[in-house]
């Protein structure tokens, strides 16, 4: 059954939210734009600032969520990601690229009811200063 990507995006975010929560770091910013390019999440994982992708599918039909983290998608999260370092007064901090993908494993309606989480850390790496 297809569902709305749209909506299973913003219930993925939420649940990684969460998740991040759970595991003591600290979200500062959601979706934060930069002309196109968007991170889904920014998180404070003791004093190193992490950019997160959320990655949510509905299945492993179109494969798994984290291979649709391309080189072009990276690109544009660093892209977003220096642009964000600029708004900051510590415009150095230690950084890093994390990726969280989710699969909905059931659904209720429209609405993920359990899912499987993985939280990639360092998943890709560039020199963004």
């Amino acid at each position: 059954m297809d569902h709305d990507p749209h909506s299973l995006g913003r219930q993925g975010e939420q649940l990684a939210a969460e998740y991040l929560a759970s595991k003591g770091y600290r979200v500062v910013v959601r979706n934060f734009r930069y002309r196109r390019n968007e991170i889904d999440l920014i998180a404070l994982d003791g004093r190193t600032l992490c950019f997160i992708e959320v990655k949510t599918r509905g299945s492993l039909e179109k494969g798994h969520p984290v291979e649709s983290v391309t080189p072009q998608k990276q690109k544009e999260i660093i892209k977003a990601a220096r642009a964000y370092l600029l708004t900051l007064e510590n415009r150095e901090p230690d950084c890093r690229f994390d990726v969280i993908a989710i699969l909905a494993d059931s659904m209720s309606g429209d609405r993920i009811a359990s899912f499987t989480i993985e939280h990639f850390t360092d998943a890709f790496w560039d020199e963004i200063r």
